[in-house]
């Protein structure tokens, strides 16, 4: 069964108590600070399947050494590995290399050494899954492009279809639809929308704990507990 696709109301509700809530409760991490591209996509392949207070002993001396696209194109891959040593999965820092030199050294001038904004153009880089190419193409270039992790996935389904399983391929594509829908009209909007999505499901909507007491949508979510729903 299809999910329910958000009405109009509903989403503009969902999108803008999502974002209120967030300008109050944002954590202020340096990848928020910022919008470097090459910055945001460091954060982004850094931040899979690696927990934020690890990536924050990394970032910061990851990018002293490696300022720039240009700077990581020009190391050798064991230059690379080595700063990157202690976060694990190592394919993220390889298909970083071989992405900043195919940016930087591309011989048809198709990137002028530097990334993209557009999520397609993006998603044909090494490593860049449909993830990463909205989340850069959204936090650096603030372009309506939606984005679907763990996190959002898991808000998503609890709030607009639970009845889908996020770990399902085609009902993954169905709360990518969703995702879409419930995007606010502008790019600006969407950036804080993106962020406040991955922060209500890292710290509000977790995997082990529903806090729906202090959930902002909760009066939009279809799968508050009981107790809660006196408040809608």
């Amino acid at each position: 069964m299809l999910p329910t696709v958000p009405s109009l109301a509903d989403a503009r509700a969902f999108s803008r108590r999502l974002r209120a809530w967030y300008r109050r409760n944002a954590r202020d991490l340096p990848w928020r600070n910022t919008r470097d591209a090459y910055r945001i996509l460091v954060s982004e392949l850094m931040l899979q399947q690696t927990q934020v207070s690890r990536v924050l002993e990394f970032y910061a001396r990851f990018l002293a050494r490696f300022p720039s696209l240009a700077s990581l194109a020009a190391a050798r891959e064991r230059q690379v590995l080595a700063e990157w040593r202690g976060l694990g999965y190592y394919a993220r820092a390889r298909n970083l290399h071989r992405l900043a030199r195919r940016v930087v050294h591309e011989e048809v001038h198709v990137y002028e050494g530097a990334l993209p904004a557009e999520p397609a153009a993006l998603r044909a880089l090494p490593g860049v899954g449909a993830y990463t190419a909205g989340a850069v193409a959204s936090f650096a270039y603030e372009q309506r492009a939606a984005l679907v992790d763990t996190n959002v996935a898991r808000v998503l389904h609890r709030v607009f279809a639970p009845h889908l399983h996020p770990k399902r391929a085609r009902d993954l594509k169905r709360l990518w639809a969703i995702a879409e829908a419930v995007l606010p009209r502008t790019g600006r909007a969407a950036w804080t929308h993106n962020q406040a999505l991955m922060e209500l499901g890292a710290l509000v909507c977790t995997a082990r704990v529903k806090h729906c007491a202090r959930c902002p949508v909760r009066r939009v979510c279809q799968s508050t507990e009981d107790l809660d729903r006196g408040l809608r």
